[in-house]
């Protein structure tokens, strides 16, 4: 992992690679632009490019509207207005009649950092995979975010996106995507850990130094939180017998939670933690100090990780 580039960013610019290839691809922004980076598409197909202003619920509404058209539309904003000020318009105005709608929300999680509690999506997770129909996908760096654009424009019906807003890693090696099929990036025996978006690097690394210490994880990228890779979440917690999911959400309604019904339902016997936001709000701060604040920074993930082998 050599590179950092925000998958914001990717976003933006696979939104304009999609624009370019497919004429039927819109892209609408509520006054976030140069945030959420959908202004790469709009300086390249302005005719193509709405902006509805401070009116979360109206550009979900218009982005409804365009999908019966025969357009496929890519409604951007904030995690914490699309995912939650315009729920009902999301549910009820384009999942509900099954639209063509795509969702490409940035800035989730408590890494947006100083814009504190109020804007820092913590379980829009939970709130886009209850909603019937709702495919969720959550990359982990820039070339994943390209592919998950891409994907999202092949799915007939609502997709939501979750992008985060800092430079991550770049994995130097480019992984296959298939929405609903994990990628197992590291295979070990003592415990799978099993992680989503810009926690997959730490875990990475985490599984890295415990092998230096004889440690064995396997770590698996769940980017697609829903429809969730079932038979991947079933071998891993047979073969390894332990299952950690880490998360920068709340651990209520998340992938933990994703993870955690299929071990149930599916009767699997293994020890099963949650690593995420616990059950509370965020704060402002810059995001590698929120990080700490919350457990999820690299360090606290390794001593985590390592206090459930030990146990």
């Amino acid at each position: 992992m050599s590179k950092m580039i925000a998958i914001r960013a990717a976003y933006g610019e696979a939104l304009a690679k999609l624009g370019e290839a497919n004429e039927k691809v819109v892209v609408l922004d509520a006054d976030l632009a140069h945030a959420t980076m959908t202004a790469t598409f709009g300086e390249r197909f302005p005719e193509r490019f709405f902006n509805a202003g401070i009116a979360e619920a109206n550009m979900v509404d218009m982005a409804a509207g365009l999908s019966t058209m025969g357009y496929i539309p890519f409604a951007s904003t904030f995690a914490i207005f699309g995912a939650g000020r315009a729920y009902d318009q999301v549910r009820n105005g384009c999942a509900y009649p099954g639209f063509n709608v795509k969702f490409g929300m940035t800035h989730a999680g408590i890494t947006l950092g100083e814009d504190g509690g109020s804007h820092q999506a913590i379980e829009d997770i939970a709130l886009m995979r209850v909603i019937p129909g709702m495919t969720v996908i959550v990359p982990c760096d820039a070339r994943e975010t390209e592919r998950a654009v891409w994907a999202a424009a092949q799915i007939e019906g609502p997709v939501y996106l979750r992008l985060a807003r800092l430079p991550s890693p770049v994995f130097d090696e480019e992984m296959p995507f298939e929405v609903g099929k994990a990628n197992v990036l590291r295979e070990g025996k003592d415990a799978a850990v099993i992680a989503c978006g810009i926690m997959v690097a730490p875990v990475l690394e985490c599984a890295r130094r415990l092998e230096e210490e004889g440690m064995s994880l396997t770590v698996i990228n769940m980017h697609t939180i829903k429809p969730i890779d079932r038979e991947c979440i079933t071998k891993y917690a047979g073969l390894c017998k332990q299952v950690i999911t880490v998360e920068e959400h709340s651990v209520i309604g998340g992938l933990g939670d994703a993870v955690g019904s299929v071990l149930l339902e599916e009767q699997c016997s293994a020890l099963f933690k949650k690593i995420g936001v616990q059950d509370c709000f965020g704060q402002s701060g810059k995001p590698e100090e929120l990080l700490e604040e919350y457990g999820l920074s690299e360090k606290q993930i390794y001593n985590q990780i390592k206090g459930v082998l030990r146990a």
